[in-house]
């Protein structure tokens, strides 16, 4: 093997896979001394070495240096060096997918709908393939081959010779990264995304904070006649977004949780020792603070972090006084209370948790 043939090649392969020189070089090492051991029938302690500028190839154990022309390998030990050197160089294209891909879990990529695989889309990303499961599809999006596609990496792992990445589209940091594509006010840190809960498919509860008091954060985040936030719902295929103002307060920050129901400030009562809240409404505001299926007080729940059951007056009356509860209204539902992680009821939730409600709401 000619010295110059050796840099060369080495080079190639750095530029094209993007593999350090220096692996390439010990990958190719061992390879060669793998197959020199066979074909001479020496024991581990023989290594091969190349030289970093001149790519010239020695070979030497414990006792004494060799002298071997490589050209005499022969073609059963010429191959398996070859095998060799390539399954460590399979290995070092992953290991290096793997360390640019591991650094981005939790970003925004995009890629082209590929294959069906199983209960699987396989989206191409360029250098690699990702992996779209089923559960992290959602419900009534349909993608074909071809279809551009956005996601969330939320793993990547080592998988053989290979790197699997899993995506996400049900994810509540996908809506967190595309708000920081479309306000640049978020990209600069000068409004902060506190917190983002969702019912993938049916409805968002965004809670946000400026840092500068002249800038509104949630005017900002929906934009001139709501171009910024209509962006995000395309792309989320019409899911319904709150957006809300974040606030240290906990009742404030549940009456604003609750929102478009009316809410006053003096009838929220929280218990610390169970992290939760009883919230009094008007008989009129009850549908709107539950919400349908519940969705509503279920997302503020979890914005919050804190159980939170809605109780009418007279409910809360009664219950203090040990008495019956009075009958709901028939809109209100009989939902439960709602914790923390509930997760969404049916398909009949989708896109408004009052009927005739738009699409995006920004409540202050």
């Amino acid at each position: 093997m000619n010295p110059e043939d050796v840099l060369r090649m080495i080079d190639v392969i750095h530029r094209d896979k993007d593999i350090p020189k220096e692996v390439i070089f010990r990958g190719l090492e061992e390879a060669l001394a793998a197959g020199v051991r066979k074909r001479l029938g020496v024991g581990e302690d023989l290594v091969v070495r190349i030289d970093r500028k001149s790519g010239e190839v020695s070979m030497e154990d414990d006792e004494e240096e060799y002298e071997f022309d490589l050209a005499e390998l022969g073609r059963i030990a010429a191959q398996a060096v070859k095998q060799g050197f390539q399954q460590r160089l399979r290995e070092a294209e992953r290991d290096v997918l793997f360390e640019e891909y591991e650094a981005r879990v939790g970003q925004l990529v995009n890629g082209v709908v590929q294959r069906f695989e199983g209960d699987y889309l396989v989206v191409n990303l360029g250098k690699v393939e990702a992996y779209l499961g089923k559960e992290d599809r959602v419900r009534g999006e349909t993608f074909n081959p071809g279809d551009r596609i956005r996601a969330i990496i939320v793993e990547v792992r080592k998988d053989g010779s290979r790197v699997r990445i899993l995506v996400s589209r049900t994810h509540p940091d996908l809506v967190r990264r595309l708000f920081e594509l479309e306000v640049p006010e978020i990209a600069d840190a000068i409004i902060e995304i506190k917190r983002v809960v969702r019912e993938p498919g049916y409805r968002t509860k965004m809670a946000v904070l400026s840092q500068d008091p002249k800038i509104d954060s949630i005017g900002a985040c929906v934009g001139v006649r709501g171009s910024r936030i209509k962006a995000v719902i395309d792309e989320l295929r019409g899911e319904r977004i709150d957006i809300i103002k974040w606030s240290d307060s906990l009742e404030q920050l549940i009456m604003n949780g609750l929102k478009p129901a009316t809410i006053h400030i003096e009838n929220i009562y929280p218990d610390i020792d169970s992290r939760s809240a009883a919230v009094v409404v008007d008989d009129d505001q009850q549908s709107l603070a539950i919400g349908k299926k519940g969705q509503n007080v279920r997302l503020a729940s979890r914005l919050c972090g804190w159980e939170i059951e809605i109780k009418t007056r007279a409910e809360f009356e009664a219950e203090a006084l040990g008495l019956p509860p009075p009958p709901r209204h028939p809109e209100a539902g009989d939902a439960p209370p709602a914790g923390p992680s509930s997760p969404a009821d049916s398909e009949d939730e989708r896109g408004s948790s009052e009927e005739g409600s738009p699409r995006a709401s920004a409540v202050s």
